[in-house]
């Protein structure tokens, strides 16, 4: 079935020194997203999740030696799909991009995984072999959204039962403001509902018994239903803020601290004991060295509202999908026709 496009909103491929490639797995939906940063990014991390599964994000901390990583990568898998930046290191070391060590170019790459295993044969995960065509379709263009690379097999609103779960996804946008960008991509496997932020509603989400409505999760659990009992960590939104300002690697960890606040906005509930929930920081340092340049009040702001448009665009942008018996409708599915 043919949809619509989504209006433009930005990308994070706005953002100078930035680039973005999927691998979407044709076996079964899953895959991984690369975003490089080849001459270098100062790097932060925020885990919020109980249950994250990451590769490298220790040497982000704002007291540890490295001061800038060459790209992020994102994949399906569950810890599996860490193998994927093992691929982006040996793509990216076959271009020359990495730490001089002495020794060799070593390209950093630090890497968070999500909980896609329901969707078809969980034996298929993303390798090695996954990341390095990451690499391989990396480009400043506009990436896929939707049932593409990390969130191919990305799933919202599982709280009631896989069963009554929607389709998630990949989403992007950027905001520049004071000739500075922010952008943000965003893969939303999320245990909550999706909300669009500027009216309260729900976008995608845990279902009714009969499946035909969006039931409200933060409604449902605070009159007393009860979920299902979960599998923990099988539930997930990974992300990358990336902006061109100058940061250091102190303010590139705030940056995503607060970018968490989009993640608030946008997902109810969030932040769970069966959520892996872990945005990335990115600044390329490349901004225009004219005007002026915002300070971290506004990059903050910037950076919670990218998180937000891009988590919203991720189930907006997805597409339904039946694997088995496993049916995960989408939110344009739902979506309420115009007044």
């Amino acid at each position: 079935m043919s949809h619509t496009p989504l209006p433009p909103a930005g990308t994070i491929t706005d953002v100078a020194g930035i680039e973005v490639g999927h691998f979407s797995d044709t076996r079964r939906p899953t895959g991984c997203t690369v975003i490089l940063a080849r001459e270098g990014a100062v790097g932060g991390v925020d885990v919020r999740g109980a249950a994250p599964g990451t590769r490298e994000t220790d040497l982000l901390a704002p007291g540890n030696l490295v001061e800038r990583v060459h790209g992020v990568m994102l994949a399906g898998g569950s810890a599996w799909g860490l193998a994927a930046a093992d691929g982006a290191v040996r793509w990216l070391e076959e271009h020359g991009v990495g730490m001089d060590v002495r020794y060799g170019t070593l390209p950093i790459m630090p890497a968070a995984v999500l909980f896609d295993l329901p969707m078809g044969d969980p034996r298929i995960r993303p390798d090695a072999t996954a990341g390095y065509a990451a690499c391989e379709a990396a480009s400043r263009q506009p990436p896929a959204e939707g049932n593409v690379g990390a969130g191919s097999g990305a799933l919202v609103g599982k709280l009631f039962g896989i069963d009554r779960a929607m389709k998630g996804g990949v989403g992007t946008g950027s905001v520049t403001v004071a000739g500075v960008t922010m952008g943000a991509l965003i893969v939303c496997n999320a245990l909550g509902d999706v909300i669009d932020p500027d009216t309260g509603r729900v976008v995608a989400g845990a279902r009714t018994a009969d499946g035909r409505a969006l039931l409200d999760t933060r409604r449902a659990l605070l009159r007393g239903d009860l979920p299902q009992p979960l599998l923990a960590g099988t539930n997930t939104t990974l992300g990358v803020v990336a902006t061109d300002a100058v940061l250091t690697k102190v303010q590139a960890n705030r940056l995503a601290m607060v970018a968490h606040d989009g993640l608030a906005r946008s997902i109810n509930p969030v932040h769970t004991m069966s959520d892996g929930d872990t945005l990335f920081a990115l600044a390329t340092c490349r901004a225009p060295s004219t005007g002026a340049t915002p300070g971290m009040t506004v990059l903050s702001a910037m950076a919670a509202e990218v998180v937000a448009r891009a988590t919203l665009r991720a189930v907006r942008a997805a597409e339904s999908l039946t694997i088995g018996s496993l049916h995960a409708p989408a939110a344009r599915d739902f979506a309420r026709p115009p007044p």
